[in-house]
């Protein structure tokens, strides 16, 4: 450095990078703006290797938490948790606790459909088939019964 002119290489170096990056990343993100969407969903992924829509919280899944019961009985469903990926933290009681094999949300255009299947004594793969009534705030659909081989129509009504 002569005479306080200037900057030392290495500065001018790094000022240079960051400024090209900066530039890089305004023009890039600028450019998708203008880009319509693509008519497919996004397959890509993250450093984790689940899809990037994986990754987007859906919080139409947050109405589903809450206790939730059957008028036409004592059972009770009470979902704890919905994640981004549609897996639920759910319980299933009538009135003990049976087990839940396999708890699921899924959104198809408007509609929120909850599967719920259940794997305990006298509940070899029982089925709830639900969809989410956003006007009513109840699930309604039905219920394969295994042991009996058959289906009902069922609802329940949000306890809390």
């Amino acid at each position: 450095m002569r005479g306080g002119q200037g900057l030392p290489p290495l500065a001018a170096v790094v000022m240079a990078a960051a400024v090209t990056a900066a530039v890089g990343f305004w023009w890039r993100v600028d450019r998708q703006a203008g880009t319509p969407p693509a008519s497919a969903p996004s397959v890509a992924a993250n450093v984790s290797g689940q899809p990037a829509s994986a990754l987007i919280p859906k919080p139409a899944f947050e109405k589903l938490t809450g206790l939730w019961q059957r008028p036409d009985g004592g059972y009770l469903i009470e979902i704890r948790s919905v994640g981004p990926d549609g897996e639920m933290d759910a319980s299933y009681f009538n009135p003990r606790p049976i087990n839940v094999a396999k708890a699921e949300a899924n959104q198809d255009g408007a509609t929120i459909n909850v599967f719920i299947e259940l794997r305990d004594r006298n509940y070899p793969g029982s089925k709830y088939h639900l969809q989410y009534d956003p006007v009513f705030d109840r699930l309604t659909g039905t219920y394969y019964q295994a042991v009996q081989k058959e289906t009902y129509e069922v609802e329940f009504v949000r306890m809390r």
